[in-house]
């Protein structure tokens, strides 16, 4: 009898959808079609070589979020706007003494 070569990935307790299935890197590549169409709909699938760990395959939106492309501003001027600090002032009036004498 044939060994199934996919297990199934017990799930965590995190933000992100985690790995719910385990393909084997053959079977993956075989099947790469599936192996995309579950990691878009149905979350993360974890790819494995020799039963080791191996690579994750993610939805493009996931991947995002987890590297923190989504909550990055488009521009400068938004960061500055997005920044905890707004809004606090502060002190930026120049100190106009002569610079004092050094010795060499």
């Amino acid at each position: 009898m044939k060994k199934r070569d996919r297990t199934v990935v017990p799930p965590r307790q995190a933000g992100l959808k985690t790995a719910s299935e385990s393909w084997q890197v053959q079977t993956a590549k075989a099947r790469f079609s599936e192996v995309f169409r579950r990691a878009r709909t149905e979350g993360p699938q974890r790819i494995t070589k020799q039963g080791k760990e191996g690579v994750v395959m993610v939805a493009e939106e996931q991947y995002e979020r987890l590297v923190g492309k989504a909550r990055q501003p488009a521009n400068i001027v938004d960061f500055f706007r997005q920044s905890p600090l707004m809004g606090l002032k502060l002190n930026l009036s120049r100190d106009r003494s002569p610079a004092r004498d050094v010795d060499l």
